[in-house]
């Protein structure tokens, strides 16, 4: 499947479900999250989850969607708990 041409298509292919590199993603994302950042812990939490989505087309970061769900759902699992402290 073509994107016409507007390299809308060109991050990810359905058929192999990698995301190719592209520092322009990469930096888009990351100064949303810096944006986005406040003091709240949603502000933070969401600012991760970008940030760490941001991995998926860093070319110097190996990871993979599954990896960043898992990391998220931490995140979630330790705010909603209060914090790391036991």
């Amino acid at each position: 499947m073509t994107d016409g041409g507007t390299g809308a298509g060109d991050a990810e292919s359905p058929d192999d479900g990698v995301f190719a590199p592209d520092s322009e993603r990469v930096e888009t994302l990351r100064e949303i999250a810096d944006d986005v950042r406040g003091e709240t812990s949603e502000s933070k939490q969401l600012s991760n989850i970008l940030y760490r989505t941001s991995d998926l087309y860093d070319e110097a970061e190996d990871t993979s969607p599954e990896e960043i769900v898992r990391n998220v759902k931490f995140i979630l699992e330790v705010t909603e708990r209060g914090g790391l402290g036991r």
